[in-house]
């Protein structure tokens, strides 16, 4: 008897692989979370909606969509909210690419690129990095056809740490045809302090072509509640909305970002915390003999090649976040679980020198 088969393109898809988990949450390191919980009064506001989870939420998400106008200073129809940026990610290449075009992204880059890629039956062609972990644009303009829909810019890039710079972005736009989206993954920008750093909504008011990610999962701490949008200009946002499914966002998470965006101040001061833990992780680090690329993001890379299983489990308990092959990325947590992963790293270093 034969059984249902599903698409073709799910034949070489992995499943997309979470962190690790730990017996004890704050020795978990390998999912870039938030080690805060959430921000003043998201508490609060979210459990106003717990008493009408029998009705479905806001499917036009009004209240969320205005609150983003608000911060952004554009209209409300340029944004488009899913279940995390990954999911916006997912509806924004379902809407724009199908068998026969191509995606260029960098790589190695976040590793749910190739799966939304890949499941649009679009083709993906993978940009390798630079020595130093960067995107190497000038290969990336090369690499583009007439068949491309969609180029992905993580900046700074998951799970190697580095920004896009400014400038680069825009001479790799100028070359960029303006019918091919150009997205711009902004998911950590939050913790960036480079100044030359690429600046997506600058690019965006200059580009029609331009779309960013954007998230609540990291710098403020929801990632337990999946809120992530799109800003861009209202004929793609739309398109993105109309590849989302129904009711995505429950309304308990959009008072929960709502409420999120009314605590700037905390905000920015969690976020200078976990900065200059990084930075002392970093620090650290390298002084032990550790190559690592700069960091940008709310987490350190270690280029350990074939190494990197053996590494992550060595790290236990302290969970880590291996990528077979390339290195490990490791979150930026509570100092003290930060400051034994290092002694970690340090005792590696040792036995294997």
């Amino acid at each position: 008897m034969s059984s249902p088969r599903s698409r073709k393109a799910l034949d070489d898809i992995p499943l997309y692989k979470p962190g690790k988990t730990a017996a004890d949450e704050n020795f978990k390191l390998s999912s870039n979370e938030n080690p805060y919980g959430p921000l003043p009064g998201v508490m609060e506001r979210a459990a106003t909606q717990l008493g009408r989870i029998n009705r479905y939420p806001d499917a036009g998400m009004t209240v969320l969509y205005d609150a983003l106008a608000k911060k952004f200073a554009l209209g409300p129809d340029h944004f488009a909210a899913g279940t995390g940026s990954v999911a916006v990610l997912f509806a924004l290449l379902n809407a724009h690419c199908e068998a026969g075009d191509e995606i260029v992204y960098a790589w190695r880059s976040f590793e749910a690129y190739p799966i939304a890629a890949d499941l649009t039956g679009a083709t993906t062609v993978r940009v390798p990095l630079r020595a130093d972990a960067t995107h190497d644009l000038d290969a990336m303009a090369d690499a583009i056809t007439e068949r491309t829909r969609v180029v992905l810019v993580c900046t700074p890039n998951n799970p190697t740490g580095p920004i896009v710079r400014h400038s680069d972005l825009v001479e790799f736009l100028a070359k960029v045809p303006a019918g091919i989206i150009v997205v711009v993954d902004e998911a950590y920008v939050e913790f960036v302090r480079d100044p030359e750093a690429a600046d997506g909504l600058a690019l965006l008011a200059e580009h029609e072509n331009v779309v960013v990610l954007r998230t609540f999962s990291k710098a403020y701490g929801l990632a337990g509640l999946r809120v992530g949008y799109a800003i861009a200009q209202p004929s793609v946002a739309e398109s993105i909305r109309k590849a989302t499914a129904p009711f995505s966002v429950t309304d308990l998470a959009q008072a929960a970002a709502v409420a999120s965006l009314d605590s700037e101040a905390e905000l920015s001061a969690r976020v200078e915390s976990i900065v200059k833990e990084r930075e002392t992780m970093l620090t650290a680090l390298r002084d032990q003999g550790w190559d690592v690329p700069e960091a940008q993001g709310n987490f350190v890379w270690l280029r350990l090649g074939d190494d990197a299983m053996e590494f992550a489990a060595a790290c236990d308990p302290v969970s880590v976040r291996p990528f077979a092959g390339d290195g490990v990325r490791i979150s930026v947590g509570d100092p003290a679980v930060n400051a034994e992963f290092v002694s970690l790293a340090a005792g590696w270093l040792v036995d294997h020198g």
